[in-house]
């Protein structure tokens, strides 16, 4: 699997290849983003993401894949270092805000730093058509944080608080993208560097959530939480590892704005899942995010 994969790099198959990652880490991260955001606390859920995600990395990581190469540990630290605070600065925002007005801020704000990230990282530049494309995407996740922020019901007194961290949040976005397109394309195996990333990655949220919920009046079941921590530690491996592969094969920046179709998804999922009331107009915008990921592509 690793020999095919890095046969790819580089070749318009790769490319290809790339999209489709791109795209299915869209799909499975507003899937996660919601599993974080549903009916647990979002700081319980997401320490039962990680410390499940941790337990089934760590025999790949140990027993499977190569072993990292020494240069590999500063940057695992640093990785380390960057997710946790993105983790903690968006668990304080799903506290916070409604998911679909902090979701689409979280995801906009991420794609235009991480363009401007891969060119000063690794010197890819965009056409003007796919600028267009970007504005036209971030017009749309915009506007949609604009449009559910109007209809908001409740939670307004939090909302100021719950959109800066949103805004924080998308600048750690940028950062683990670009980082992590760093880390994975700087060892020999791919899967090496997604094997020990999981497995370090889980680490810090699991006693932070175990904590939170000592300290809780009212605790909920481990049961049904521990079993949202599986599921949702799946679909982090096939989201997140999506999306490293992806800016191993391809563009670091494409496959940034291409993620962030993962809002539309969110809107759906929002609707469908949550509850939350979608209408012509949110599906007009979430049309626009959609057009704007094409012209992205098309425009490359």
């Amino acid at each position: 699997m690793s020999e095919w994969l890095i046969s790819l790099e580089g070749t318009e198959a790769g490319a290809r290849m790339a999209l489709y990652l791109a795209i299915m880490a869209a799909f499975l991260h507003a899937v996660f983003g919601a599993l974080q955001k549903g009916r647990h606390d979002p700081w319980l859920a997401r320490g039962a993401i990680d410390a499940s995600y941790t337990v089934m990395a760590a025999p790949f990581a140990l027993f499977v894949v190569p072993w990292p190469e020494p240069h590999m540990w500063p940057i695992f630290a640093a990785v380390f270092v960057i997710h946790v605070g993105y983790k903690l600065l968006q668990a304080t925002a799903y506290s916070k805000g409604a998911y679909t007005v902090v979701y689409p801020v979280v995801r906009g704000t991420g794609p235009l730093f991480a363009v401007i990230g891969a060119y000063l990282i690794f010197g890819e530049t965009f056409s003007a058509v796919q600028w267009l494309g970007v504005a036209v995407l971030l017009a749309g996740i915009f506007g949609l944080a604009a449009y559910n922020l109007a209809f908001l019901e409740t939670g307004r007194d939090t909302l100021k608080l719950a959109l800066g961290l949103a805004v924080v949040t998308g600048l750690f976005v940028a950062l683990y993208t670009t980082y992590d397109a760093y880390g994975i394309r700087a060892t020999a195996d791919p899967f090496t560097f997604l094997a020990w990333f999981f497995m370090f990655d889980g680490l810090a949220m699991p006693p932070i959530a175990w904590l939170r919920w000592r300290a809780m009046v009212d605790r909920p079941a481990l049961g049904p939480l521990m079993v949202r921590g599986v599921f949702g530690g799946l679909v982090a491996f096939s989201s997140f590892g999506a999306i490293m592969l992806a800016t191993r094969l391809g563009k670091v920046g494409e496959a940034a704005v291409l993620r962030e179709t993962s809002t539309v998804f969110a809107a759906l999922i929002g609707w469908l899942v949550l509850k939350e009331t979608v209408g012509p107009r949110r599906v007009a915008l979430m049309a626009l995010i959609a057009l704007g990921a094409v012209i992205v592509e098309m425009g490359g």
